[in-house]
């Protein structure tokens, strides 16, 4: 097997990589400066605090529904170099709203900041709809056959490194808003300098004739793609997979605030080890599998992510809360008894949640033609969309029904069975 950290001395890979590194930590250092700063600022309830992570995440998925139907015919007769740097441009207006709401919001204004700040999230479902299609769909372009496991098993350990570092310096400086509005507008700066190296990745196959109404195209994008089975299993999987994630966000700082009773630094901290752990599952997938793309592990890693959900629900639910009136910062909580076993559950979590999506991902990018992996992956980008609007919603629904944030992990247990049982599927499919 290639080794896949070779791919970074490539010019066809390297930039690509760089730019959705930066592309992935600023949306999630500016979303987490945002969940922690209504979470420890603006609302002082569990079940607003759920409610608004969950609007923000159902407002980010927004544009998938709407959007990846253009975004993955765009991708597919247009070169995907030039969309990239169209989108890193679009950025430095999304971060300009966002942080305009920011520095209102701390005027003491609710409404008008809280309305900016979730435009802004939008926007960032925008640039990410528009991006996420060419981020996997261009390897296959870019790279040999043989590697293109490795290439997206990096793409993927990349952005989670990337959310890592944005986790961890938003909870260091959330309540710094200039320093967030800073920070935001270099690292976009820094983005778009990388997106110019990207190496052309121009049409390949027939042109395309865009329809731009959203409903027909994203209807006629899905009944191209679902009814292929392999294919239809495999989206199904991935969308399973990002629905479980989708319940995790929204319900980590709450879950944190309320039941681990920590400050916003441990809410960082908590993140971070999550994405920590999907970078290692994404590289020890690829080791496991040397090279081969195949959903022949999944079924085992999401089983073992679910066992792994259960332990961090018994864990939790043990927890000894903070005197009242008070909140663990991270040495406090470190020093926690309890806290080793949290933290070493909610990694493994991660890593096998790591080693289930990344072969998925590679597997779409592979068993289709090249000019068709853009719309490919797109149809998939939809059909996730629908079902983390509906993990959002779920979480919404039950939040406001009465039920906490650690009952919630239960649902993620049992989500992880029916994903086992799809990727079973696909396996005996496939392989």
């Amino acid at each position: 097997m290639i080794n896949a950290l070779g791919l970074l001395k490539r010019r066809h890979f390297l930039p690509l990589f760089v730019t959705q590194f930066l592309g992935a930590f600023n949306d999630n250092l500016f979303k987490t400066s945002m969940v922690l700063f209504a979470t420890y600022q603006i609302f002082a309830d569990e079940a607003q605090e759920s409610f608004f992570n969950a609007l923000a995440a159902a407002l980010f998925i927004l544009p998938f529904f709407l959007l990846s139907a253009l975004s993955g015919q765009l991708a597919d007769s247009t070169d995907k170099a030039r969309i990239i740097r169209m989108v890193k441009i679009a950025e430095f207006g999304i971060m300009a709203l966002g942080c305009g709401g920011l520095l209102l919001a701390r005027t003491g204004q609710v409404t008008l900041p809280v309305v900016m700040m979730l435009g802004a999230v939008v926007g960032l479902g925008i640039h990410s709809t528009f991006f996420g299609p060419i981020k996997y769909a261009i390897l296959p372009q870019h790279l040999e056959e043989g590697d293109v496991l490795g290439g997206t098993g990096l793409v993927e350990a990349g952005t989670y490194l990337s959310i890592l570092l944005g986790t961890i310096l938003a909870g260091f400086i959330y309540h710094s808003i200039a320093t967030v509005a800073a920070v935001t507008f270099v690292v976009a700066l820094l983005g778009y300098i990388t997106a110019r190296m990207v190496p052309p990745a121009p049409r390949l196959g027939p042109p395309l004739t865009l329809d731009l109404n959203p409903f027909r195209a994203s209807w006629n994008l899905i009944a191209a793609t679902m009814h292929i089975p392999r294919l239809f299993l495999a989206i199904c999987a991935i969308s399973f997979f990002w629905t479980i994630g989708s319940v995790l966000v929204v319900i980590f700082p709450p879950l944190v605030k309320n039941v681990l009773t920590a400050d916003a630094s441990v809410a960082s901290l908590v993140l971070a080890i999550f994405s920590v752990g999907v970078a290692i599952g994404s590289v020890v997938i690829n080791l496991m599998l040397r090279g081969h793309i195949s959903a022949r592990f999944s079924p085992a890693s999401v089983i073992a992510m679910g066992g792994a959900v259960i332990a961090f629900w018994f864990v939790v639910n043990g927890w000894e809360a903070a005197p009242a009136g008070t909140l663990y910062d991270i040495p406090a909580f470190i020093a926690h008894p309890g806290a080793p076993l949290v933290l070493l559950a909610l990694l493994f979590v991660a890593i096998f949640g790591g080693m289930f999506v990344v072969p998925l991902y590679a597997f779409l990018t592979t068993t289709v033609a090249k000019d068709q992996t853009a719309r490919t992956v797109a149809a998939n980008n939809v059909v996730n969309a629908g079902a983390m609007t509906i993990g959002s919603v779920a979480v919404a629904g039950v939040t406001a029904l009465g039920a906490t944030a650690s009952q919630l992990l239960l649902l993620v247990a049992g989500m992880c069975v029916i994903s086992a049982w799809i990727a079973q599927r696909l396996h005996r499919a496939c392989d």
